[in-house]
């Protein structure tokens, strides 16, 4: 291809249709480039649930939440914990926090895409204060019904200022006289090189390649890496482009900052080696490690503080873990981040979600039972630590202790709402405090009483990479020194959201989808 063009953006996830977009609509000509083929247009996007962090919304006016970026920042620099030098990342999260109504839900919205009523309180903070106010907004109709709006508005530009090119994977970056003139890249058998005056990589992160997230494995964690951890991103995310930037002086940032999550299991029928599906937690299912004994130092529950809880389950001596519930706890409150099985929201189907929600999402619980040999179910006791046992090839769990386990929780339940000294029931009790939640957890009662019974082998499974490719807010890449690199952008997950790792050590949950949007726009307002 001999074709000069004004920019050219690697990677078609959400981050590059947006900078594409935008930028075409200021009269750019622009080539669209990523490594798969065109049917998986929109990249993870296309799987993800749809869930953003957004202030000050309509949605939660109606729900009477008094949000304000002053409280949104003050929540955010608590759970990022920032280093004292991470000028860059604390300016982008300020930066969110202002602009997240204008430039990100007006945004979504003028596009045609609109939000359940509902506004979820996640990540409260568990020893680290988090979200101090619901926030969590979901896309009706996921993350694929904003990728379908997208590719629409960009289908008339096509044949005239956009080129896109799929199944070419871009190899290395071009620069000469100090600037940086386009990439590389590898289509079948041929190699091309493609000339812009402007690059903007938006090819997503790193957990892709989990021999990489071994290596940058928080070392803070005081652990090694678990052997087993399932991929919850995709092979393409592999970081490779990471290095292309670094190699021609681009500055990479908090690699070892990841936002991975604790119950992953492995995908009935994968379509990559590795391949997980990421569990939400039950809220009222006790957490066991591997030999049925309850994690109570503290008691993992949801919804609090997902870093905090990958940390605790990756110290644990055998690295994976058991949630024990009931199919009454199951049929309320288990779910399975992603489009693909939240078919009532993904298509838009109001009222099979509203069945599901008031009676019980027992379709997908009968679903898990059929697909999945890590979704266990028995009568009792006795039957559930046999199929546990030959799940793990092991007689590491034993019945009498799984049932004491249980038990001993059970028996503080029965006691009533004045005896209830456990962390885990607090916490359970708090959460139905908030309308939206309340809808989604139990109120406690006893598990042994009410079977089958229902227990679940996870592992940790990657999501999405914290760190990345510094970048000032016009999304231009900085150097070593800090400076703008003529030419060279990064967006999206690869900017770390944002100045190279705008989320710190947590995120608030929901900043990335949003993120992507925030971060293209201000490269295309740039250029």
């Amino acid at each position: 291809m001999d074709k000069s063009f004004d920019s050219i953006i690697i990677g078609a996830g959400i981050a590059g249709l947006v900078t594409a977009l935008e930028l075409l609509k200021k009269g750019q000509r622009v080539l669209l480039l990523d490594a798969q083929e065109r049917s998986q247009i929109g990249g993870l996007a296309r799987s993800a649930f749809g869930g953003m962090a957004l202030i000050d919304t309509p949605e939660q006016r109606r729900k009477g939440i008094k949000d304000s970026p002053e409280t949104a920042l003050s929540d955010w620099l608590s759970f990022a914990e920032f280093e004292q030098d991470d000028y860059w990342p604390r300016a982008w999260a300020a930066h969110y926090v202002e602009r997240s109504r204008a430039d990100v839900y007006d945004y979504v919205r003028s596009l045609g895409v609109s939000f359940l009523p509902a506004v979820n309180w996640v990540e409260r903070g568990q020893y680290t204060p988090g979200n101090s106010l619901p926030r969590y907004h979901i896309l009706w109709g996921c993350s694929l019904r904003l990728i379908e709006k997208l590719v629409a508005q960009l289908l008339p530009y096509q044949g005239s200022r956009l080129e896109c090119q799929f199944n070419t994977k871009v190899s290395a970056l071009t620069r000469q006289n100090g600037r940086v003139t386009g990439c590389i890249g590898q289509c079948a058998d041929e190699q091309l090189e493609f000339i812009a005056e402007n690059t903007i990589v938006a090819c997503g992160g790193f957990t892709g390649d989990i021999q990489r997230v071994k290596k940058q494995w928080p070392q803070d964690w005081q652990a090694p890496p678990p052997e087993v951890i399932l991929n919850g991103a995709h092979p393409s995310n592999d970081g490779l482009l990471h290095d292309q930037v670094a190699r021609v002086g681009g500055n990479l940032t908090h690699m070892d900052k990841m936002w991975n999550y604790a119950a992953g299991i492995p995908h009935p029928s994968p379509s990559f080696e590795g391949q997980g599906l990421s569990l939400i937690p039950c809220k009222s299912a006790l957490w066991l490690d591997h030999s049925g004994k309850r994690i109570v130092s503290p008691p993992l529950v949801t919804g609090f503080d997902t870093h905090q809880m990958c940390k605790q389950l990756s110290q644990l001596p055998q690295l994976y873990s058991w949630q024990l519930l009931n199919w009454r706890i199951a049929a309320k409150e288990f779910a399975i981040s992603g489009a693909e099985h939240n078919v009532m929201i993904r298509d838009r189907k109001f009222f099979s979600l509203l069945k599901e929600i008031l009676l019980g999402n027992h379709r997908l619980v009968r679903q898990m039972e059929r697909e999945s040999d890590h979704f266990i179910v028995a009568p009792d006791i006795e039957q559930l630590s046999k199929k546990m046992n030959r799940l793990t090839n092991s007689e590491a769990v034993k019945p009498e202790v799984l049932h004491a386990s249980v038990a001993d929780y059970d028996q503080m339940v029965a006691r009533g709402p004045s005896f209830w000294n456990d962390d885990q029931l607090r916490r359970i009790m708090q959460t139905r405090q908030w309308s939206s939640d309340k809808l989604r957890t139990c109120y406690p009662k006893p598990i042994l009483k009410d079977p089958p019974l229902i227990a679940i082998k996870v592992n940790l499974i990657s999501r999405k990479s914290l760190g990345g490719i510094q970048t000032n807010l016009n999304s231009q890449v900085l150097d070593q020194n800090e400076q703008a690199m003529a030419g060279l952008f990064a967006v999206g997950e690869a900017a770390g959201f944002g100045g190279g790792g705008a989320s710190g050590k947590r995120s608030l949950e929901g900043t990335f989808l949003s993120g992507c949007i925030l971060t293209a726009r201000q490269a295309a307002n740039f250029l």
